[in-house]
């Protein structure tokens, strides 16, 4: 008969087994649980086997966390543009708009965030990356660009908002200045062209709303705090062009970093997130929830739609119309319209996105007796040097672009070019401009005649000896001639506008047309 000493031992090795295998049991569940209910068990003897011989360590190991991911810290240069840019200006100067402007104003703004948005992106990238080639730069800076475009997009699809227009513009001609990452060695001038370029839209504001809207003046200084701070940052960060990590990684193996998941391996990885909203701007207010269909809510969420409500209607024929054919009340049926031949709507014609139309070579060549310069763009400094008296410069589709036109030709012509700036010396002719907006002309010698049609904001600079020249305007606007100062020294300009408001009235059967000009 055993003693009560080996029942002691008996029970308590029971007992052990009991708990031990409890704990195997519940340890399979919770491997069962985290694979799916497609998981499988792998290895359940050999599990059974380790955690029988090491129950302690088995329970340390269920029971520990996963180590959480490594969190990379964001560079000072970044942080710094949050604090000094986005923080300090661009916050106060979005809920500003918000109070007072327009959707279209609104929405202009919310874009100029997103470009700026965008460029946190690209300096995030220059402080983790070292420099890449110039076609992966011109990858990086795509979506850059189409930020800026979708600013100016947002200016001239609001060309009816009269009132408003010099705020969109204020907004479209400072949007550029995110282009200091391409200048190289010094990119705080460039910021500075950007402002002066808006100083004309923002005396506009505040010569219009001086006495109505203080608001308005609050604004426009908003705006170009942003660009002043932006000028700070860059001096202080990017003071030689934008810096990039010289121990860094390329840009490819960056975004491929970027977009991989930090789940376990062998996981395949999510679904990447949706794009964050424009950075220092909160979200749009929640759509109003759609009424259940049906019954008197449903009824009046149709009617609220407004001028919408009728969109899908058609218009009723004579044929069709029960008062007007007595048999068709008899009959309770509208007869099919059958449609009448050769007199079917012909396919609209699809228009090509300008994403896909084709970009031309740009040109620069002496055809002749004509030196024929086109589809030229950002392009700092474009001399045309090997001149003669016969010769004429033409410009065609040019953007961004400087030209020097050395010694003396017949005749210069600017069509359809934006931002471009021309430096001539004499010419014989004449100097036609058409179609140019925001373009710049300087005569260092003599020309006779300026002629300027169809161009929104240029700047002509005359030397001495262009004391006399006729200069020729039409549908022009925010045309200004800069005329040397006479007794002051080689490079003092006095800036004067050209008139664009005429009076006309009727005297002696005939229109009298006089210039109002504005004092003060």
């Amino acid at each position: 008969m055993a003693s009560n000493a080996d029942k002691q031992t008996l029970h308590n090795l029971v007992t052990v087994l009991k708990r031990l295998e409890a704990t195997t049991s519940r340890l399979e569940d919770i491997a069962e649980f985290s694979e799916g209910k497609f998981g499988k068990r792998r290895n359940s003897s050999s599990s059974v086997n380790t955690i029988t011989n090491n129950p302690a360590a088995s329970a340390v190991h269920a029971s520990a966390p996963p180590p959480p991911p490594p969190v990379a810290e964001t560079p000072r240069s970044v942080t710094a543009f949050d604090e000094i840019v986005v923080e300090g200006k661009l916050k106060p100067f979005v809920e500003l708009t918000k109070g007072f402007a327009p959707s279209v104003l609104v929405e202009q703004v919310f874009l100029f965030a997103e470009e700026l948005n965008v460029l946190r992106t690209v300096l995030l990238t220059a402080a983790s990356c070292k420099k890449p080639d110039q076609k992966a730069f011109g990858e990086l800076l795509t979506p850059l660009q189409g930020a800026i475009e979708a600013v100016t997009r947002a200016k001239e699809a609001a060309r009816k908002e009269r009132d408003w227009f010099n705020h969109l513009t204020v907004v479209s001609e400072g949007a550029p200045c995110v282009g200091w990452v391409t200048i190289e060695p010094k990119p705080g001038p460039y910021i500075n062209d950007m402002k002066d370029s808006t100083m004309f839209y923002v005396n506009r504001v505040l010569k219009e709303f001086k006495e109505k809207d203080a608001r308005h003046a609050d604004w426009v200084r908003g705006y170009i705090a942003i660009l002043d701070e932006m000028k700070r940052y860059v001096m202080e960060y990017h003071t030689t062009g934008l810096t990039w990590n010289a121990n860094g990684v390329s840009v490819s193996e960056f975004k491929a970093q970027s977009s991989v998941s930090n789940t376990g391996a062998g996981a395949p990885p999510p679904p990447p997130p949706p794009p964050p909203p424009p950075i220092g701007i909160a979200p749009a207010a929640a759509a109003a929830p759609v009424p259940k269909a049906g019954g008197v809510e449903a009824v009046f969420a149709e009617i609220n739609r407004g001028e919408s409500v009728t969109k899908g209607l058609r218009k009723v024929d004579k044929n069709e119309m029960t008062h007007k054919n007595p048999e068709l009340r008899a009959s309770s049926v509208v007869p099919p319209k059958s449609p009448s031949p050769g007199k079917a709507k012909p396919p609209a014609r699809p228009v090509k996105p300008q994403a896909l139309k084709a970009q031309k070579p740009p040109k620069c060549a002496l055809e002749g007796n004509k030196w024929m310069i086109e589809y030229q763009e950002n392009v700092p400094s474009l001399e045309i040097s090997d001149t003669e008296i016969s010769h004429t410069v033409n410009l065609f589709q040019c953007k961004n672009t400087t030209v020097i036109v050395k010694g003396k030709v017949n005749a210069v012509t600017l069509v359809n070019c934006t931002k471009t700036s021309v430096l001539v010396e004499s010419v014989i002719s004449s100097i036609s401009i058409t179609k140019s907006p925001s373009f710049a002309l300087q005569i260092t010698g003599a020309a006779p005649t300026i002629q300027v049609d169809s161009t929104d904001s240029g700047q002509v600079y005359l030397s001495k000896a262009c004391l006399n020249t006729e200069i020729v305007t039409a549908k022009c606007s925010s045309l200004n001639i800069s005329i040397p100062v006479e007794g002051e020294e080689e490079g003092i300009f006095g800036e004067q506008p050209v008139p664009e408001m005429l009076k006309t009235v009727i005297k002696d059967g005939k229109l009298v047309t006089t210039v109002v000009e504005h004092a003060g």
